[in-house]
């Protein structure tokens, strides 16, 4: 269980990296946006390249962003019971949700958006709008995206179990192993 452990760590730290890029990523998106306002109302200026790169960047945020959240507990949930319930009842609710739905999610996802983002790369798909950006480069992240996702789920998948087996405890942001 220490290895499947180690393994969950390498999982987080991963996640909290690319949870470091996404907060650059928010920075860039935000001032894209402004500076899309203020060419479109300021000097009556309008690209489709820069409105495609903002939602671009957005995508980003949240494909790649879904791991990070899932490893700060940051996700959103409907919390009417499950925040009354004891640490141990929420570790096996999440552990049946990451079984259940979670993961088998993320894989399926992965299975049925491959062709798609496959034949994109393949044929080198570009906006149909004037002036759009290239959507190949960008589809892969859907991939990329619920792969993180996926490798998340497995990550607390593995504290959940080793912290019901009484091998870790819970803590806010990390778990430790008990000696």
């Amino acid at each position: 269980m220490k290895t499947l452990l180690a393994l969950a760590h390498a999982i987080d730290a991963l996640s909290e990296g690319i949870g470091r890029v996404i907060a650059w990523l928010t920075l860039l998106v935000a001032l894209l946006s402004a500076g899309n306002a203020i060419l479109r109302y300021g000097f009556s200026y309008s690209s489709n390249a820069y409105l495609e790169a903002q939602w671009y960047l957005f995508s980003l945020i949240f494909l790649l962003g879904g791991a990070y959240a899932l490893k700060r507990n940051a996700h959103v949930r409907i919390d009417l019971l499950y925040g009354r319930l004891s640490p141990r009842a929420r570790a096996w609710i999440d552990l049946v949700g990451t079984v259940l739905f979670l993961i088998p999610m993320s894989l399926g996802i992965l299975y049925l958006a491959w062709p798609w983002v496959a034949e994109s790369v393949r044929i080198r798909e570009v906006s149909p709008d004037a002036g759009g950006l290239p959507r190949w480069i960008i589809k892969p992240f859907l991939l990329v995206g619920f792969f993180l996702l996926a490798l998340q789920g497995l990550s607390e998948l593995i504290k959940k179990a080793a912290y019901l087996m009484g091998l870790c405890s819970l803590e806010e942001e990390r778990e430790e192993v008990l000696e």
